[in-house]
């Protein structure tokens, strides 16, 4: 039943959140043992923050839940491959693994090289074609009001 497709349908979830709300549908779920810590999307616009990115909500969140700032032992799963920021703050907080749904071409942090801890793994293409959709209508409608 708990399969990183499962997940990342839990993750596709808070993507249609921010798609719903105005925000790039980017959504975030941490895991540990199998049981949901975190789960998030985007909330730039409705926080006025920049920074406000679906992974640092749930790197956030995860860490409060957990009472320390590693995530060793975590999976995030994630609709959109990182940022470079996002990259750098997962860095940091030593996640585990990474299953990201969708590439990033244009500013994904692998344009950039690995930035990420060398321990942690990292899987793509879970759910590829449904996170890709859900962002191509965003922008579309963003377009093409």
């Amino acid at each position: 039943m708990f399969s990183d497709i499962y997940f990342m349908k839990k993750a596709l979830e808070e993507a249609e959140k921010a798609f719903e709300e105005g925000e790039i549908p980017v959504g975030a779920i941490i895991t540990i043992n199998n049981m949901i810590i975190a789960k998030t999307h985007n909330l730039t616009e409705k926080l006025n923050d920049v920074t406000a990115h679906a992974e640092i909500q749930a790197i956030t969140a995860a860490s409060e839940f957990l009472g320390g700032k590693y995530l060793k032992n975590c999976t995030l799963y994630i609709t959109l491959e990182p940022c470079v920021m996002c990259a750098g703050a997962l860095y940091w907080s030593q996640i585990g693994k990474i299953v990201c749904s969708a590439r990033d071409e244009k500013r994904g942090y692998h344009l950039y090289g690995n930035l990420l801890h060398p321990k942690t793994e990292i899987v793509y293409g879970i759910l590829e074609k449904e996170s890709s959709e859900l962002l191509k209508n965003f922008f579309l409608q963003k377009r093409f009001p």
